[in-house]
């Protein structure tokens, strides 16, 4: 019988971040929802995430149970948990159409579904070592939490159905088949990391420029140099351009 260890320091670190999803939820139930700490929250699961792999690889503790349990963790912090602060948001601004007895706000969950979908082909994918197919959750994930940062340091209403469309659009782009960058560099050169340190480059810029609206903008940046670089690829025959 194949003795299974659970409590590794890599498998410690993905249940912090399953519990720093658990927790963004538990701060946007209720009266006063708290999105500030909410997106501190799924930043923290977001730096927990990628360090579990780090340290996986650091100390060979890769693992089947971990690999599940990292997709388990995701879903909660970058599948769960942005809906269900979307939805608190959704519950807190008006709309451009009047209030029915249908709750439309649950259209927001179809960005959970989504995800589901793109963990679960994730683990399959042999093809998403050095690049995503799709959106990465936790990038999606960031986009969906910032309109409640937003809203809080800035007194952001977006209105119900921007919120909607968002949380749909997201979801859609975690499971279309674009390809998109991963910033895992290939040593420190500029060859086969140029567009990595472009990216990186002008989001520096974004940050200084716009503070917290940089966070939505460097998310929005990821997508258009993604789509500008999948589109290249595309129209000159290559599965990929590093």
């Amino acid at each position: 019988m194949m003795k299974i260890k659970l409590f590794t320091i890599p498998n410690l670190l993905t249940l912090s971040n399953l519990l720093c999803g658990s927790f963004a939820v538990s701060v946007v139930i209720g009266w006063v929802p708290n999105f500030t700490l909410a997106f501190g929250l799924i930043v923290l699961a977001a730096v927990f995430d990628f360090f579990d792999g780090f340290a996986a690889r650091l100390l060979k503790q890769s693992s089947p149970i971990g690999l599940q349990l990292d997709s388990l963790a995701d879903m909660i912090s970058f599948g769960l948990a942005p809906a269900a602060i979307m939805y608190s948001l959704y519950q807190q601004v008006p709309g451009f159409w009047p209030l029915t007895d249908v709750d439309w706000g649950l259209i927001i969950f179809i960005y959970t579904a989504c995800a589901a979908l793109r963990l679960a082909k994730f683990n399959i994918d042999e093809t998403q070592h050095t690049e995503f197919c799709g959106l990465p959750s936790p990038a999606a994930a960031l986009l969906c939490v910032s309109l409640g940062l937003l809203n809080d340091v800035y007194g952001l209403e977006p209105r119900r159905e921007v919120i909607q469309g968002i949380a749909v659009v997201a979801g859609l782009l975690m499971i279309s088949n674009m390809r998109m960058f991963s910033l895992k560099f290939h040593g420190f050169g500029w060859k086969g990391n140029e567009v990595r340190y472009v990216f990186l480059a002008l989001s520096v810029v974004l940050i200084a420029a716009l503070q917290v609206w940089s966070i939505p903008a460097i998310i929005a940046l990821y997508i258009l140099i993604s789509t500008i670089r999948w589109g290249f690829c595309r129209s000159n025959g290559c599965d990929k351009v590093q």
